[in-house]
């Protein structure tokens, strides 16, 4: 059983300010807590059902854990339901890695956090490593980020920066998605690249404008407004990876 403290201070991590000032976030069901478990972050403990405990023992003998119910594990996050494991994790510090060999991502203004943790899955299917995220994209140690993720946020680096300063530094090919562009299927893409994504509300902003060396579009054929930002960066990250792959 865990104590009342326990339980107020795994909930206040559901607020961002909270989660700044422990330096700490919340990961939730069986698979996010594996893959944090098997990542390099530093899991500071886990609470599991029994199930989940005595088929993980490898795993959890070093870490801080604790059996609660599939009840309780609900009651502390954001899951309707879960019947596995909670798992408090230290954040990692906002640091950028070298663009690694092929593709990038750079994010400007993604505020929904189902959106940006389905963008991190999507980078970690086509095997991009590193993304660069505006300060007014949503947290990616949102819960709903997090889970949204299913695991990819482990092998995914997130660096927040001002992008209209961080972009001209960059020696790349940028790669700007908009609803006029060119034709995404007839570009040929340089080896490597950084793809950059606006918000569905505003799109690119435009002082990041300015740093595009090629605008792209995807081509429409029915009716429909706009597509959805994660699924248009999905479209343009497969046929990017065809193309240079």
């Amino acid at each position: 059983m865990i104590s009342k403290a326990t339980t107020k201070f795994i909930k206040s991590l559901q607020l961002k300010k909270y989660r700044k000032l422990e330096r700490l976030f919340v990961v939730e069901g069986e698979k996010s807590v594996l893959e944090a478990l098997n990542s390099d972050f530093k899991v500071r403990q886990v609470l599991g059902t029994e199930r989940f405990l005595k088929g993980h023992e490898s795993l959890l003998c070093r870490v801080e854990h604790a059996e609660v119910t599939g009840k309780v594990l609900a009651s502390l996050g954001s899951f309707v339901t879960n019947k596995a494991a909670l798992a408090i994790v230290e954040m990692k510090e906002n640091r950028f890695k070298e663009f690694p060999p092929g593709y990038s991502l750079a994010l400007d203004g993604i505020n929904d956090p189902g959106n940006l943790g389905t963008i991190i899955r999507i980078a970690d299917w086509y095997g991009i490593k590193q993304v660069v995220a505006s300060r007014e994209t949503a947290d990616v140690y949102n819960p709903k980020v997090i889970a949204a993720t299913k695991g990819s946020f482990s092998r995914v680096n997130i660096y927040y920066t001002s992008l209209e300063n961080f972009l001209p530094t960059v020696d790349l090919p940028i790669y700007g998605a908009f609803m006029t562009g060119e034709n995404v299927h007839n570009i040929q893409f340089q080896p490597s690249g950084i793809l950059l994504m606006g918000s569905e509300a505003n799109g690119i902003s435009g002082q990041v404008e300015q740093n595009v060396s090629h605008k792209i579009t995807i081509p429409k054929y029915g009716q429909a407004e706009s597509l959805n930002v994660a699924m248009a960066t999905a479209v343009l990250c497969d046929n990017i990876t065809r193309k240079v792959n």
